[in-house]
């Protein structure tokens, strides 16, 4: 089996693995200015996506923009949130050099698109495939890749600790090689059980005080996930954004969620905000919970919420997750201040930072590659990929990082 690292190798973001120089996994966008997409120039026969995330979907209309139309093969909820994702590109950056697709390529996107469930073996571009239970989002899937010499496990993005939207990864299927993501390889989550009741105790503190707390959320996963805790704490929210749309088209899809009544009286709970800008307004001087896109403040109805509260410092300022390197949210992280349209403000509202992550943390990893003891593991999709792979040689794992652009052979 010949395996070629696109992209993802070395980096989170824009991930894409062609095998055998016909079959694509993946072919994701890393959300930078500009934004970055995979390397090469590659016509696939098929293409296999794991999850619907930017950086493993984001740029799969692009693979239509020719005479080509190879099939995509994806769960039903990973096809559907990738063609929302889809048009929210198209809406922000259509018909600009950032966009390498048009609104013909989405609609032949749905024209190719063939869904798979979980262990539901198929075939594309000659090979055999089979998805698995990731963990991570709704839809999210481990892939098997057999070839007929070589059975190659491409993990994606998985998760082995609980979420309370979707249940953890337990599929562990024979493999002869392993791809595996490495996004928090050196990081140990937080007890999960000890780190909700720390944001319930805060949030109810600060609706106590009288302040009004803004959660910048991802829409996809995390604003469900945050949902999904206020509702079990009994802590009234409003939703806006990107992920208004995204938990409709989640309850769509119960098969794919660890509680899908759970789900639906989490979004009964919600109250999602439609007037937009009046009513946003008139919410900054409630003592509510405002879940709201973007988890990384670059945009969306967050840069209107957080300018209105910034400066009471009884409100508060919740992050959810990661905050990458040159985004406001590390901005405001690192120095208590950030920028919105185009102007640098001080906030002197609380900021916390919660590690809602969906990703496997060290041990997570460790736990789950146990059972690949004796099988050769390719390491990408993190930031310290080499490092990863070096401790895992050192406790005795085959185990090496590839380069973007590297080619290999493996099995016979």
């Amino acid at each position: 089996m010949q395996i070629e690292f696109l992209g993802g190798a070395g980096e989170v973001g824009r991930s894409a693995i062609l095998i055998n120089d016909s079959l694509l996994l993946d072919y994701g966008i890393k959300t930078e200015n500009p934004p970055q997409y995979p390397i090469g120039d590659i016509d696939p026969d098929a293409v296999v996506v794991s999850h619907g995330h930017l950086d493993h979907a984001g740029a799969v209309p692009a693979l239509l923009s020719g005479s080509a139309r190879p099939p995509v093969h994806w769960t039903p909820p990973t096809r559907a949130l990738a063609l929302r994702l889809a048009e929210d590109t198209l809406k922000l950056h259509g018909q600009t050099p950032q966009c390498p697709f048009t609104e013909t390529d989405v609609r032949r996107l749905t024209q190719v698109s063939e869904t798979h469930g979980y262990e539901e073996s198929f075939e594309a571009a000659g090979h055999e495939v089979t998805f698995f239970n990731a963990g991570h989002i709704p839809g999210s899937a481990h892939v098997l890749v057999d070839d007929g010499e070589t059975r190659l496990l491409y993990t994606g993005d998985f998760h082995t600790g609980g979420q309370r939207l979707v249940p953890e990864t337990t599929a562990r299927p024979e493999a002869d090689m392993v791809i595996t993501e490495s996004t928090y390889s050196d990081v140990e989550h937080s007890d999960r059980a000890q780190l909700e009741a720390g944001f319930v105790e805060s949030v109810r503190t600060t609706i106590w005080q009288g302040g009004t707390v803004v959660v910048p959320v991802f829409a996809i996963g995390r604003a469900q996930e945050l949902l999904l805790i206020c509702e079990a704490n009994d802590i009234d929210c409003y939703l806006d954004g990107m992920a208004t749309e995204i938990t409709r088209t989640l309850k769509q899809y119960p098969d794919y969620v660890r509680d899908p009544d759970a789900l639906r009286r989490a979004t009964s709970n919600a109250r999602f905000v439609t007037e937009k800008d009046g009513q946003r307004a008139r919410l900054t001087e409630k003592n509510t919970v405002i879940l709201t896109t973007a988890g990384m403040l670059g945009g969306g109805p967050v840069v209107s919420y957080i300018p209105r509260i910034r400066s009471n410092p009884t409100n508060k300022i919740a992050l959810t997750g990661y905050q990458v390197e040159g985004t406001p949210g590390r901005e405001l992280v690192e120095t208590g201040s950030a920028e919105f349209d185009g102007r640098v403000m001080p906030v002197s509202a609380q900021v916390e930072q919660y590690d809602f992550s969906a990703h496997a943390d060290r041990d997570g990893l460790r736990e789950f590659l146990s059972e690949y003891r004796e099988t050769p593991i390719l390491v990408n999709h993190g930031d310290a990929c080499e490092q990863f792979a070096d401790r895992l040689a050192a406790a005795g794992y085959e185990a090496s990082a590839p380069d973007l652009g590297e080619r290999m052979q493996v099995g016979d």
